[in-house]
């Protein structure tokens, strides 16, 4: 069942489109990953989501209703997480989990929230003393703990060490585990590969690749296999016993071969050189990365 769905969306400043003909929907139980470079019209999108941004034109709809006719409905089922704010500076974690929670019927034990994301040795600390990674980490906390049905989580875990990441992870994936939709957002592109479902990658105000990460990735991904040789290598004769083009790009000692990296071909790219007597080192195989693709797409959508 579709949680968000967005159909045809417009929204303009002015003269200015933000936002330019957005369709896309996000589902119960699935993480949805928004991507885009800066002033590319994410921020917009969420906040016309979350209610806090008119449309110009077109339809949105979270849970089935429209958050800007349906605001205090919409208030209890929906969490939001903003980039660093929303705290008086003089709160403690306790106080502050003490008080979200008690907006709700049913939340969720504070104190087992500052255990899971290690904020129980901060929970008497003032806000304004945290760390950049236990602020972020408190807000997380304060936007999940009504039990949302839908949560919108703005860069999680930009500043957090890596155990804080780890625990951020977790808590996203019990909160999927729980039929919970989330919409996140984020600049750090190893987060979204780790955590996404679905990606939506906004440039200019419009969607440039929208669907299941795993499409997304095998449309776009390349994969190769590489070497390292200072001997003289045959490429006619490679390429005929091999049958794979066998390419030397940097025109230095690395060879690659594009298209494929599997087991078997790896075990007759080294059979060869062994038979050769060609002396390689450094083989390794890779494929196409996140972070490869989206600075592929935007970069093509920037030179139109």
């Amino acid at each position: 069942m579709a949680v968000i769905e967005v159909s045809d969306l417009y929204v303009k400043y002015g003269s200015k489109e933000a936002v330019s003909g957005l369709s896309f929907e996000a589902e119960y139980g699935q993480i949805l990953v928004v991507l885009g470079p800066n002033g590319a019209g994410k921020s917009t999108t969420i906040e016309s989501l979350e209610g806090f941004r008119k449309p110009s034109s077109g339809t949105v709809k979270v849970l089935g209703l429209d958050p800007q006719k349906h605001q205090r409905e919409l208030g209890k089922k929906i969490g939001v997480m903003l980039q660093g704010g929303g705290v008086n500076p003089r709160m403690t974690p306790a106080q502050a989990l003490a008080l979200f929670a008690g907006y709700y019927d049913n939340p969720l034990d504070p104190k087992e929230l500052e255990q899971s994301l290690e904020l129980n040795h901060v929970r008497r600390t003032p806000f304004r003393r945290l760390s950049g990674g236990e602020k972020q980490r408190l807000l997380l906390a304060l936007s999940v703990v009504g039990r949302p049905e839908v949560v919108f989580l703005d860069e999680p875990t930009s500043g957090v060490d890596p155990a804080g990441r780890v625990a951020i992870r977790e808590l996203i994936a019990k909160l999927r585990a729980d039929g919970v939709a989330v919409i996140l957002t984020t600049h750090e592109l190893g987060e979204a590969e780790k955590l996404g479902d679905r990606l939506l990658i906004i440039s200019h105000g419009r969607s440039i690749s929208y669907g299941d990460l795993s499409q997304i990735k095998a449309q776009h991904s390349q994969t190769q296999i590489s070497f390292r040789s200072s001997s003289p290598i045959d490429q006619d004769d490679f390429e005929t016993n091999l049958r794979v083009p066998l390419e030397r790009p940097f025109g230095n000692d690395i060879y690659i071969i594009r298209g494929e990296n599997s087991p078997e071909l790896v075990a007759l790219v080294t059979r060869y050189l062994a038979d050769k007597k060609v002396n390689f080192h450094d083989l390794s195989t890779s494929s196409t990365s996140l972070e490869d693709i989206y600075l592929s797409l935007t970069k093509q959508e920037g030179s139109k």
